[in-house]
């Protein structure tokens, strides 16, 4: 296969690499030409049980043999009543009610579309930072970076955005700069969106595109008392982090806080495209029926995959090996950083983690990007983020060995010395 058979391809999509892929397994992708890449993007966060786990295939097969579609307003499907019930292992209790759709920015406008019916109120914040999605609504939502919105005028109004702590950035102490989150979230419902015009605030526990930034510590409890206070709903949008990805099932788990609406896909399905919200029933009783929906919802063979995805994840303890492999990583990269000043920040959770490039005091995207094209020429796949534009993501699949991260950290080492850095 050459690249002329790709032709018919948009230009709008973006490429890291030029690799062809035919195959892959666990944390490795074979290319046509018969290179192996060790693969520390999985999909960017889809491939959580890496790449052709046998069990998903296993459970992918055996669905596709007996019932490939159904529509869940015309019947129901066996397979999505057996992922109800695994849903209910993992997600909180007090989320007792789950709707089902095939991306990330879809399960973000039906947590909005939910919060808007539920408290009757129009307009929602975000954190500065956040990325919430393409569809135009949750493009709206999304402040990572101009990119995403460049050029798409009128995008949907009643969008209100509060900062997101950032202390390597400010300056401050994590608590400082959590207390400063807080009060000009504050200052916003003082002075754009009031209380009883406001629906919700959804919110990333860990900054994906926006940097690879965990929620600074109390942030999330204090915001969660906020919310209670003026009746406004707590949206955790966990996309990325969520089915064991930072070390826990789901990343607000870290902060003792339960959302009313949480979103969840990419690592629900292993690949498969598989999204949904779980949610506080009661919120559902104002939510108009037919109001919402959508012709792939819970379709039978996503479904297989996303329940034995949390079958996997559950009995391979999936979670405990990215805090694990996740707290392994951290160590050999600040291992690199006293060595290699030009790493100016760590962070993260679990299999979550960024690498800030500086150049001194400053954020330095050029650097960032020469070490990067190292990286690939040594086949280790890796991707960048950050509202700077200077942070490198580090998300390998939730089955990495240790001798893999190993793997990585070598090639990554050889890489920071190839860019002279």
């Amino acid at each position: 296969m050459n690249f002329c058979e790709f032709d018919p391809l948009s230009s709008v999509y973006t490429h890291s690499t030029n690799h062809i892929v035919s195959s892959g397994r666990g944390c490795e992708l074979y290319t046509t030409t018969g290179r192996t890449l060790l693969d520390f993007t999985s999909g960017i966060g889809v491939n959580s049980t890496g790449h052709c786990h046998p069990k998903v295939v296993a459970a992918i097969k055996e669905q596709a043999e007996k019932l490939i579609f159904t529509q869940i307003n015309c019947v129901y499907n066996e397979s999505l009543g057996r992922l109800c019930q695994q849903l209910k292992r993992v997600v909180p209790a007090a989320l007792d009610t789950y709707f089902f759709a095939s991306s990330g920015a879809e399960s973000v406008e039906a947590a909005v579309k939910l919060a808007k019916h539920a408290t009757g109120k129009a307009n929602v914040v975000v954190l500065h930072g956040s990325f919430h999605g393409r569809t135009h609504l949750a493009m709206a939502m999304t402040t990572s970076k101009t990119g995403y919105r460049l050029k798409y005028p009128n995008l949907p109004a009643g969008i209100y955005v509060a900062p997101y702590p950032y202390a390597f950035a400010s300056g401050r102490s994590e608590a400082a700069e959590a207390a400063y989150a807080l009060a000009e979230f504050e200052k916003l419902l003082n002075t754009c969106t009031a209380p009883e015009e406001t629906a919700a605030v959804v919110v990333e526990p860990v900054l994906g595109e926006g940097g690879y930034i965990p929620l600074a510590k109390g942030y999330l409890k204090g915001l969660r008392e906020i919310c209670d206070r003026h009746g406004i709903l707590l949206v955790v949008d966990e996309v990325q982090t969520g089915f064991g990805r930072t070390g826990k099932l789901f990343s607000h788990e870290y902060d003792g806080v339960t959302p009313d609406i949480m979103t969840m896909a990419k690592g629900m399905g292993s690949g498969l495209p598989i999204s949904g919200i779980a949610y506080r029933g009661e919120l559902g009783k104002k939510w108009i029926a037919g109001s919402h929906g959508g012709t792939y919802s819970g379709g039978p063979i996503p479904a297989a995959a996303a329940a034995a995805t949390i079958d996997v994840v559950l009995g391979e303890k999936l979670a405990h090996n990215a805090a694990a492999r996740g707290k392994q990583l951290v160590a050999g990269l600040r291992k690199l950083q006293a060595k290699y000043p030009v790493i100016g920040d760590i962070r993260g959770r679990g299999l979550m983690v960024g690498v800030e490039i500086m150049n001194d005091d400053k954020p330095d995207p050029d650097k960032m990007r020469d070490i990067l094209k190292e990286v690939y020429a040594r086949d280790l796949l890796l991707l960048s983020c950050g509202l700077r534009r200077n942070v490198l993501r580090w998300i390998p699949p939730l089955v990495v060995t240790a001798e893999e991260i190993d793997r990585g950290l070598g090639i990554f080492a050889e890489a920071l010395e190839a860019a002279g850095y």
